[in-house]
């Protein structure tokens, strides 16, 4: 691990949030289900879609899981896209804006060593690899593409009848951007942006036609289908499988008219009868409670989704069930322990020096044992954000050789750091 990478994971867990990359340098309690996910569902990605439910309150570490799951299909060379659900960009009563954020927040494996926050082109990232894959028989090459081995590589691609005809024509004219015949930068990136466009639904037809010669855009008539073509894709690119979290599936029917509600169960319900058909793709809805539940907003208003989906079990989550209950995870002071320790070796690779001043294993296991004890079991805020942040700040005292007043007490970090978190 780099340091800026290292860098990056203390800094977020000093706001008592996971990071956005290397949770796997100290996560614990998960190891039984992430193990059974790669066996059962990600060793198998290629032959069906896989479709599951993460159940859980505010705190109860749904981030975290999804940013270790996204770590967890890097490793198995898989596309992975972390979509926000909300009534304006990305609601499910408009499917169409589903498979737009889909393609807006794809990540290749290629890019988790890559500590940008923000990728510009994600999508055109993932054409580029492929194209490169099928020329040169990896990912990543510095050698450019010849015509020869572009127009084989688009032979390939319209041979695969799983893919819709226009999906794959935008894909072959992406491809043709890397050929020396587009020696202008400025003329190669805008064909490139409006390609890209194209699979944004953004423009018109009429556009699109002109240039391209494709006869649809993606919409809602045929999200659907995109989607579908977008997983055969994905399998012919060489990549095992597209894995897609949704994330906080709840704030968006919440806020949903009874109509719109009504859209996204329906929407939902047909994704679930189809999703064996999406070969290559496993999709993941982290919700609440409430969802499950709830008289007014819960899908117990749409009997045919209830029926699919069921309810959270009361019992700690495997890999095969459908809904991974995280209110039924259990996690004891040793759990805890070990995560101090682990936060301890990344916060050396960014402060080495000041390694022979931080506290020893007995000395951690100490603390985390008496700041356990002084959190209250219903505390409106989790352990889990009190521990990673006070933990942080018990080594930031160690380490400032100039902090005034030494090192707090455990009650002292202990209610710094809750009110701290409760202004937040």
């Amino acid at each position: 691990m780099g340091r800026q990478l290292a860098r990056q994971v203390i800094e977020a867990l000093r706001s008592g949030i996971p990071p956005q990359r290397g949770v796997s340098l100290y996560s614990v309690g998960d190891e039984r289900l992430i193990e059974g996910i790669r066996t059962h569902h990600l060793s198998n990605i290629k032959e069906n879609g896989i479709i599951r439910f993460v159940s859980g309150s505010w705190g109860s570490g749904k981030t975290h899981f999804f940013r270790l799951l996204r770590e967890v299909a890097f490793t198995e060379n898989c596309l992975v896209s972390n979509v926000q659900l909300n009534k304006d960009d990305a609601a499910f009563n408009r499917f169409e804006r589903i498979f737009y954020s889909i393609l807006r927040f794809i990540s290749a494996p290629s890019n988790s060593e890559n500590t940008s926050e923000v990728e510009i082109a994600p999508f055109g990232r993932v054409l580029k690899e492929t194209l490169i894959y099928l020329s040169k028989g990896s990912y990543i090459s510095s050698d450019s593409i010849t015509t020869f081995e572009c127009d084989r590589a688009i032979q390939k691609l319209n041979a695969d009848e799983g893919i819709d005809s226009d999906f794959k024509r935008m894909i072959a004219h992406y491809w043709k951007t890397f050929l020396p015949e587009f020696y202008d930068s400025s003329i190669r990136d805008q064909r490139r942006q409006e390609i890209l466009q194209w699979f944004s639904g953004e423009g018109t037809i009429s556009t699109y036609k002109a240039i391209f010669s494709v006869t649809k855009i993606p919409s809602k008539d045929n999200a659907l289908i995109m989607l579908q073509s977008l997983s055969a894709f994905v399998s012919f690119s060489g990549y095992r499988g597209l894995v897609v979290l949704f994330d906080e599936a709840e704030m968006t029917y919440s806020a949903m008219r009874k109509s719109a509600l009504k859209d996204a169960f329906g929407n939902l319900r047909i994704l679930i009868d189809t999703v064996e058909n999406l070969r290559g793709i496993f999709l993941v809805f982290a919700t609440t409670p409430d969802f499950y539940t709830d008289p007014r907003h819960g899908i117990v208003t749409y009997g045919a989704l209830a029926g699919r989906i069921g309810k959270p079990q009361q019992k700690p989550p495997r890999s095969i069930d459908k809904i991974w209950n995280f209110d039924e995870v259990s996690t004891n002071l040793a759990n805890y322990q070990d995560v101090a320790n682990k936060i301890r070796d990344i916060y050396i690779i960014v402060e080495p020096d000041a390694a022979t001043r931080l506290p020893s294993v007995t000395d951690i296991n100490s603390f985390v044992a008496q700041l356990f004890s002084e959190h209250s079991s219903v505390s409106g805020v989790r352990f889990w954000r009190v521990l990673v942040a006070a933990v942080i700040g018990y080594f930031d005292d160690h380490a400032d050789d100039e902090t005034d007043g030494g090192v707090r007490s455990v009650r002292r970090v202990y209610r710094d750091i809750m009110e701290r978190l409760s202004e937040e």
